[in-house]
């Protein structure tokens, strides 16, 4: 009678395998994969604008004074001259800067902040919850308006002042992660083994406990567009002559009716690339679920 094989053992997914289900999964979702598309020709849009623009943006040109779209300007010309389809383009590295550069900063900040106060709890965590209700209290916006009145007008000052408020709704959020990822198993054993506390938060709860952090960020860098764009618009952001849309549209807004162009067209920027932010934002949160 032949003896019975061994039954193996399975063997456990490896890191590359994962990683190519999960880029599998993510090519299956066309709204993340549109998502990703717009964000990545605004990057390069961002990166090489001379390469994009037909004008200088800042070229005066009297002769051409608000003149409609053609083919010369396919996006017409402001009061000035100037041409607007290399404007908006110049716009894409002020205000891909500023959903960089905005968020990141309260990124870094709330992360740390929010997994030592998750970690430790205690007499912190009494205290940053009490100052995280204070901040919550009153619209962001406002904050902000009220900081970048402080510091003055600028893009360096409204970085400043977004990073100030914005990095504790990402340590809020870190927070309860951290409080959920402290009771697994995982956690207690490293615990049981010695590891050291600092270990413990940045090497296994931090990369277990991220991604709601990531997918905010993702959100939160369309917000920022929006944000900078209204600041420039209220004359708090980017100042003139810098190509930035919500400058474009605040000079714009005196020509409504006669030059509707140089409006719109900064705007709809706005709306595509905020929109980018949140398809990859909205698909990551559902490829990055938890299956049951």
């Amino acid at each position: 009678m032949t003896p019975a094989s061994p039954v193996s053992a399975p063997v456990p997914p490896t890191r590359s395998s994962r990683s190519r289900e999960l880029l599998r999964a993510a090519l299956a979702k066309p709204g993340l994969m549109v998502g990703v598309g717009i964000i990545a020709l605004s990057t390069l849009l961002a990166l090489f604008p001379g390469f994009f623009a037909p004008h200088d943006p800042n070229t005066i040109n009297v002769a051409a004074m608000r003149q409609p779209p053609s083919l010369a300007h396919p996006f017409g010309t402001d009061m000035l001259g100037r041409d607007a389809f290399s404007r908006v383009i110049w716009a894409y590295s002020v205000n891909m800067q500023m959903a960089v550069l905005a968020t990141v900063f309260a990124l870094v900040i709330g992360v740390v902040v929010g997994a030592l106060v998750g970690y430790y709890r205690g007499l912190a965590d009494i205290i940053f919850g009490r100052f995280v209700d204070a901040i919550i209290t009153f619209p962001f916006l406002v904050l902000v308006i009220a900081v970048v009145a402080v510091l003055g007008p600028g893009l360096v000052n409204m970085y400043i002042a977004i990073t100030l408020v914005g990095w504790v709704y990402y340590a809020r959020l870190m927070r309860a992660e951290i409080i959920s990822q402290k009771t697994s198993d995982y956690a207690a054993a490293g615990i049981v083994m010695g590891y050291s506390d600092l270990r413990i938060i940045f090497r296994h709860l931090l990369p277990n406990a991220i991604t709601p952090v990531i997918v905010y960020w993702m959100t939160d860098m369309a917000l920022a567009i929006l944000l900078g764009s209204s600041l420039g618009y209220l004359g708090l952001g980017a100042q003139p002559p810098q190509a930035e849309w919500g400058v474009l549209i605040a000079e714009g807004r005196n020509f409504v009716t006669t030059a509707w162009w140089l409006s719109l067209m900064p705007g709809i920027a706005i709306v595509l690339t905020g929109f980018g932010f949140s398809l990859i934002g909205d698909g990551l949160a559902d490829l990055l679920r938890p299956r049951g």
